[in-house]
């Protein structure tokens, strides 16, 4: 018999091969009714896959966060089942749940028109009131075999499952599909949904194999979360950073440098305002180094990326023997390695920071590139700490702290994440067992709450990773603090303890922004491009009324610069209202337009961003005060 437990503590003794419904209806007719899946020792099933393992018992109903996976993974075998119907032609590939919707692919003669999406939308509609069920069934090879004769896709994933593996079907009405679930009770439970859109993708991942048809879409329980997300996804086409890049002359990309950007003077005076920012909340304790860009592939083989990483790695060919026996560096921490072995070192020294913002290089595929977020070239607020064991606490803490103090600058609220061991990694598990303890043991003294990522870990130490959610509401991964044992155990890193004998340190690296690349085009689409005076490249532009105040407005500007303000002056022969007009479409936070008026009482009528045709004449003494009390306090928003 197995044992399951529930939450409340209560047990119950069921028979190997009982179904989770019969169960789920022993506790209670409503339970049953709102069931969408159980947990079993954490493991989702859906309610009709027999119970083979006992424990810890939980049912899923759509106010918890797995059943929504549920939900989606079952509306992509609803647009599965609408697809075959409108095209019997199409061969399945397979359609998981992902982050806030879900995709299946297919491969057809002629790529799917949105056109095609409607008529799916259509029928999926049509199938969601026919309620049909999911019905699960176990079958042997051969029968699958048999059943999926003419899915050439399906049948390669089939020839790779394992002799003892359960090999499983779904059917809703006359489709089936192999897989393993899990599914919701019947399709009637797939109401609020919307296909988004196709891409090309191609099979299992290989640019060698088949180009098939993606499509993508969301699925929710409640169609006021659908709404909502909808109009997120609406308001985030409209920020997109890409979009805005080029309206706001930010940066550029090139076909003769893929993926590496071209940063104009408005663009690079916003990177050069974040490096500035770390560097001063870094000035007192970190030590700012720079370090090679290129290096021999004896330092990759000693830091184990040659092996584990070279893929991602751009390639040097040496001219004298023609091997490709160097590379441009894609992280900074051995270089850092090496600027620690070139001197000896005390235990007094430590914890030993050092700092960079170097240029780094990764060879992302072409189709992976994406405006900022995914490039080549890329610039980091890099880290790496040396320190004793018994230091790992206080540093963890002293880090965490000082990475939530800068999300918050930005108004972006972070969640901690603690990722443990992944499948391919370096070091034995004896070393892991020790960094993954330490790590876990500082996160947990910090009081921060957390949540674990089992697996995903560099590939050298566990790590704890800061995700940051925007004004959108979506999460993005920034920051980490890894923890490293295997680095100096490789590298023979050393300092002379108190007991004047060689000791080992350990390694943390450390990230903030992540790359500022993709920072900026996360804060981009954060602040909708309309960025906080101190990040703005253009603080404050000067419009004088007629031709005639032109020096005066030039002074003016002239005041604002020698105050350290980012003014310009805008006296093109343009009407008034076309040169605030594009003061507004370029978001600059204050326009101050100076009339006869003006200028007679050394005052500006200041307009801010946002706030529509309101104006304010004040001295432009006291304006100049005002935009430097907010640049120098770097406020989220302009001064009412």
């Amino acid at each position: 018999m197995l044992t399951l437990t529930l939450p409340d503590g209560a047990t119950r003794e069921v028979a190997p091969g009982t179904l989770p419904v019969d169960v789920v209806k022993s506790i209670g007719e409503g339970l049953a009714r709102a069931a969408i899946a159980v947990a079993v020792n954490g493991k989702v099933q859906d309610l009709m896959t027999p119970l083979r393992d006992g424990g810890d018992f939980r049912v899923l109903t759509a106010r918890d966060a797995e059943a929504l996976d549920v939900l989606r993974h079952s509306t992509a075998h609803l647009l599965a089942t609408a697809v075959r119907r409108v095209r019997p032609d199409a061969k399945i590939g397979f359609g998981p749940a992902i982050e806030d919707g879900f995709y299946y692919d297919f491969e057809v003669e002629r790529p799917f028109t949105p056109e095609d999406l409607e008529r799916f939308e259509q029928e999926m509609a049509k199938v969601v009131k026919e309620k049909l069920p999911f019905v699960r069934a176990e079958v042997s090879r051969r029968e699958a075999q048999q059943v999926f004769a003419d899915d050439p896709l399906k049948l390669e994933r089939l020839s790779e499952l394992g002799d003892d593996e359960v090999i499983s079907t779904y059917t809703d009405g006359p489709f089936v599909d192999l897989c393993r679930g899990p599914h919701v009770p019947d399709t009637g439970y797939l109401k609020h949904f919307k296909l988004l859109n196709t891409a090309g993708a191609y099979w299992r991942g290989d640019e060698k194999r088949q180009m098939l048809q993606r499509i993508y879409g969301t699925a929710w329980f409640k169609k006021e979360d659908l709404d909502a997300y909808l109009h997120r996804i609406e308001e985030a086409k409209k920020r997109d950073h890409r979009v805005l890049g080029k309206q706001l002359d930010l940066f550029m990309f090139h076909q003769f440098s893929p993926g590496s950007a071209f940063w104009t003077e408005r663009g690079t005076t916003i990177f050069n305002a974040l490096v500035g920012y770390v560097r001063e909340l870094q000035r007192e304790h970190f030590q700012e180094v720079r370090t090679p860009v290129l290096y021999n592939k004896g330092l990759w083989e000693i830091s184990g990326h040659w092996g584990k990483y070279r893929e991602n790695m751009f390639l040097v060919q040496n001219n004298e023997t023609g091997e490709l026996d160097t590379s441009l560096k894609p992280m900074n921490c051995p270089s850092h390695y090496l600027l620690y072995l070139s001197k000896k070192h005390s235990y007094r020294e430590l914890p030993l920071r050092f700092a960079t913002f170097d240029t780094l290089h990764r060879n992302e595929v072409t189709g992976a590139l994406s405006g900022l977020t995914r490039v080549r070239q890329f610039h980091q607020d890099d880290c790496h700490i040396f320190l004793t064991e018994d230091q790992i606490a206080d540093e963890v803490r002293f880090l965490a702290q000082f990475i939530v103090r800068y999300y918050e600058t930005f108004g972006l609220k972070p969640t901690v994440r603690f990722a443990t061991r992944p499948e391919v990694r370096i070091g034995d598990d004896a070393l892991w067992d020790r960094a993954e303890g330490a790590l876990r043991a500082a996160l947990e003294a910090t009081g921060m709450p957390f949540q674990m990522k089992p697996g995903d870990g560099a590939f050298y130490g566990p790590k704890i990773d800061f995700d940051v959610t925007d004004s959108l509401g979506r999460l993005w991964q920034l920051g980490t603090i890894q923890l490293d044992y295997n680095a100096p155990e490789r590298f023979d890193l050393q300092y002379v303890g108190e007991d004047n004998t060689m000791h080992r340190p350990v390694v943390i690296h450390r990230a903030v922004s992540g790359s500022f690349e993709r920072f900026v085009a996360i804060l981009i689409e954060h602040f909708a491009g309309a960025f906080p005076v101190w990040l703005a490249p253009e603080q404050v532009r000067v419009l004088p009324i007629t031709d005639e105040l032109a020096d005066v407005a030039r002074a003016v500007v002239r005041r604002m610069r020698d105050a350290g303000i980012r003014a310009h002056l805008d006296d093109r022969n343009e009407t008034l209202n076309y040169r605030i007009r594009d003061g507004e479409v370029m978001k600059v936070p204050y326009m101050a337009v100076i009339g006869k008026r003006e200028a007679e009482g050394d005052t500006v009528a200041v307009r801010a961003r946002g706030e529509g045709k309101k104006q304010e004449v004040i001295p432009v003494a006291q304006f100049i005060e005002r935009v430097g009390e907010e640049a120098k306090t770097r406020a989220l928003q302009t001064a009412d």
